[in-house]
């Protein structure tokens, strides 16, 4: 749905432009922007991958002794970006986070590949370690702790939930004359408000 149609509702039109761009065999379009805030302050950053989203948020995974999950447990609160070229298409998501529950965590960590569950046990992320070596002895132990049977999900280990507050939307257009449209939640939740940015 381009931007010179306004949609009501900014999921909704989320969901068209993720379509689109899946379907541009754009390779990872679930691959977002993650900012969080440092303990003063500061702006950090880095890439993740959108697990899932619905009218109650946008969810990835991680460890949550990482340091986004240090950072988030002192200031719940984030901003996701999502870049789709050639499409030329930006959202940027702004909102509190929350965890998700056990259960949900439980239900993505079972569909995960084995090779990326026995890494969140061998991978104490953000962490400083010695050499590549520590963490292959580290992925050897809880291999063979778990061989033959199913891993389960490490209780440091599931999602966030980053609630959307505001949603803008930009699209390329000709000399810099882009299309950026802003979604504002309402009070209540009931609905969005919206306007039009200059580029």
């Amino acid at each position: 749905m381009p931007l010179t149609e306004q949609a009501s509702d900014p999921i909704q039109l989320f969901a068209d432009w993720y379509a689109r761009a899946g379907r541009a065999g754009i390779d990872k379009p679930d691959a977002m922007a993650l900012a969080t805030s440092g303990p003063e302050g500061h702006a950090d950053c880095r890439m993740v991958l959108l697990s899932s989203f619905d009218a109650h948020g946008f969810v990835f995974h991680t460890n949550y002794q990482s340091r986004k999950g240090d950072e988030l447990a002192a200031r719940a609160w984030a901003t996701l970006l999502f870049w789709w070229d050639p499409l030329g298409y930006q959202v940027r998501i702004e909102g509190p986070v929350e965890k998700t529950s056990a259960a949900e965590s439980d239900v993505y960590f079972a569909g995960r590949p084995r090779g990326s569950q026995l890494g969140a046990w061998a991978s104490a992320q953000s962490r400083a370690i010695g050499g590549r070596a520590d963490l292959e002895r580290a992925l050897a132990a809880r291999e063979a702790e778990f061989a033959g049977r199913p891993v389960p999900r490490p209780p440091h280990w599931g999602g966030y939930r980053v609630i959307p507050m505001s949603l803008e939307f930009w699209e390329n257009r000709d000399d810099r004359l882009h299309d950026r449209l802003r979604y504002e939640r309402l009070d209540g939740g009931t609905g969005w408000s919206v306007e039009r940015l200059a580029p």
